[in-house]
């Protein structure tokens, strides 16, 4: 299939499958005309790929879990490599929530001091 197709069939786009590609994830053979042709089991590779990046892995992240992204990444049994990983990126969204937290509750009490808890104009 061309990449219009896998792109429609995965709800991605182009750019992203290009981008996949470029990161070792995905491949495609060129026809004579020079358009990426993909093999059929690339919709499972980048269904899964995006199911990874959707709960909040990096494509650098993906790459541990290569092995089982053509099966049910869901179903099969978790390496230590792919646990340590999940990890380590939860860790990171932690720390990342809890500095917007941080920053939110700075913003709500520079908003308490200078309203006094008077409602201000919503945009």
């Amino acid at each position: 299939m061309r990449i219009g197709e896998l792109a429609g069939a995965t709800g991605t786009t182009a750019r992203a499958l290009r981008h996949y590609e470029q990161a070792g994830l995905i491949s495609s053979e060129r026809a004579h005309n020079g358009y990426r042709v993909y093999d059929g089991r690339a919709v499972v590779r980048v269904r899964n790929i995006r199911r990874l990046l959707a709960a909040g892995l990096t494509l650098d992240d993906v790459r541990v879990f290569l092995p089982c992204l053509d099966g049910d990444v869901a179903a099969a049994p978790p390496s230590d490599k792919g646990l340590r990983v999940a990890l380590e990126r939860l860790a990171v969204l932690d720390r990342r929530i809890a500095a917007q937290t941080e920053a939110r509750d700075r913003l709500a009490a520079a908003l308490h001091a200078a309203t006094g808890d008077r409602p201000g104009p919503v945009a």
